[in-house]
């Protein structure tokens, strides 16, 4: 038996799925980022509800720098796990390994410089990203504390995402629910009883980062499977790959990085603290509801690498079908929750009565439109990362995550007010999807999806 057949045999990538086991095989890193977003949202409440509104505004003040670090890691990882996949589907698991150890030591080295050079500049950088003398102590003790688990943080994404294409999704779920659980009780012990303030979530977030960090690497070091650590081949060519494939992934962090500095600045303008207070909670509600586009787009993407590898295109015509059919019909699902549970949402973070609550239930009275359209363009950047085109999925990210925001959050408001504030990420997210069919109408000849 040739060793590219077994190959095929052993993957689960190879399998022919239908749209059960499709959504078998993606749940897990569906459930995986469902429960990233709710201990995401759990740090900010035990923040709002157990220090104070002025350090949850700090929280998102410092947000741009947490969106880089995501960024550089998600760069790797979605680039690298393109080319990782499509070795493995090309039959060339010991070339697929020793890349993908490469990637892993490129983040952990990448991570280390960000830390140093963070903390170097780090009063600059607070007082850069729009802080008031209020919100600086706040800052500072949060980020300081942060960066210094950089390195872990970006390993951790890492294998968020290379653990899928090692055909392992049910364990890097696993590992997410459990870096998250410790997360959780973490955030309560050092800010409630220890009474460590906001230093204390990021001290508990940094632990989180460690657990999965560690398990990863004793997993991929003991691991018999097709994908594992081998001693790396210094390429300089998949590291570029890597990062030019992927960098759609960092600029859609970099974009969600400016856009949050200019909601921060426009809301601090308008309303205060309590407007960047406001912005926060709408920003981090909108992650929670958009995990599920995010963690199916994720969980799908080894399969369309893995089938264009190698040229199965019948089978890549199935898959995306199924896949524009779940997106279709989640999007309509995740609008309407937000719709009829924005209150209770919004009183989570902030209690009925006061000012905070008053502006952020006001905008999710708009803000949710963006869930009919955010899906669709969220996959179809996935599927040409996937693909290793890089430079579509970054067009589609930058205007959805960037251009359109931007050009929207400095025109509107002069208009509308805070009103024009709530208008521009769905305003962004519908004119961004007629780019989006464009792109997937224009390729399928050449990637043959269609």
């Amino acid at each position: 038996m040739s060793d590219t057949f077994s190959e095929k045999l052993e993957n689960p990538l190879s399998k022919n799925f239908t749209m059960r086991s499709l959504l078998q095989f993606a749940f897990p890193t569906i459930l995986m980022m469902i429960f990233m977003g709710l201990y995401t949202i759990v740090d900010t409440i035990i923040i709002s509800r157990f220090v104070n509104t002025a350090a949850l505004s700090a929280l998102n003040i410092v947000t741009p720098v947490i969106n880089i670090i995501v960024g550089l890691g998600a760069m790797l990882a979605t680039g690298g796990s393109a080319i990782v996949a499509r070795k493995m589907g090309e039959g060339n698991p010991k070339r697929a390994s020793q890349d993908f150890t490469l990637i892993v030591l490129a983040g952990a080295i990448l991570g280390v410089a960000v830390a140093i050079l963070g903390n170097l500049f780090i009063d600059k950088i607070i007082w850069g990203l729009g802080a008031s003398e209020l919100l600086f102590p706040y800052c500072k003790q949060y980020l300081a504390t942060l960066l210094l688990f950089t390195p872990a943080s970006m390993v951790q994404v890492l294998f968020q995402s290379l653990i899928v294409t090692a055909g392992k999704p049910g364990f890097g779920m696993t590992l997410s629910i459990s870096a998250g659980a410790a997360n959780i009780l973490l955030d309560y012990i050092f800010v409630v009883p220890m009474n460590m303030g906001i230093a204390g979530a990021a001290l508990a977030t940094g632990i989180g980062y460690l657990i999965p960090t560690t398990i990863g690497i004793v997993f991929f070091a003991r691991s018999k499977g097709t994908l594992r650590f081998q001693k790396p081949i210094l390429d300089f060519r998949v590291l570029w790959g890597s990062s030019s494939n992927g960098f759609s992934e960092m600029v859609s962090q970099i974009a969600t990085a400016v856009t949050t500095f200019l909601f921060n600045i426009m809301m601090m303008k308008l309303l205060g603290e309590n407007g960047v207070a406001a912005i926060t909670i709408i920003i981090y509600t909108q992650f929670l509801l958009t995990t599920l586009y995010i963690g199916f787009s994720m969980g799908v993407a080894p399969i369309i690498s893995y089938n264009y590898g190698s040229k199965d295109y019948e089978r890549l015509k199935k898959i995306f079908r199924m896949c524009l059919l779940f997106i279709c019909t989640i999007s309509i699902l995740v609008f309407s929750i937000a719709m009829l549970l924005g209150s209770p949402l919004v009183s989570i973070f902030s209690p009925k009565g006061t000012d905070v609550y008053r502006i952020a239930r006001q905008g999710f009275l708009i803000f949710p439109i963006s869930f009919l359209f955010c899906g669709f363009n969220i996959f179809a950047s996935a599927t040409f990362t996937a693909l290793s085109n890089g430079k579509v999925s970054a067009i589609i990210s930058t205007l959805r995550t960037f251009v359109f925001i931007s050009v929207a959050l400095l025109i509107l408001p002069q208009f509308f007010d805070v009103l024009g504030i709530w208008i521009a990420v769905p305003l962004a997210e519908l004119l961004t999807i007629f780019v989006s069919l464009g792109f997937i109408i224009k390729k399928k000849r050449v990637y043959h999806y269609l």
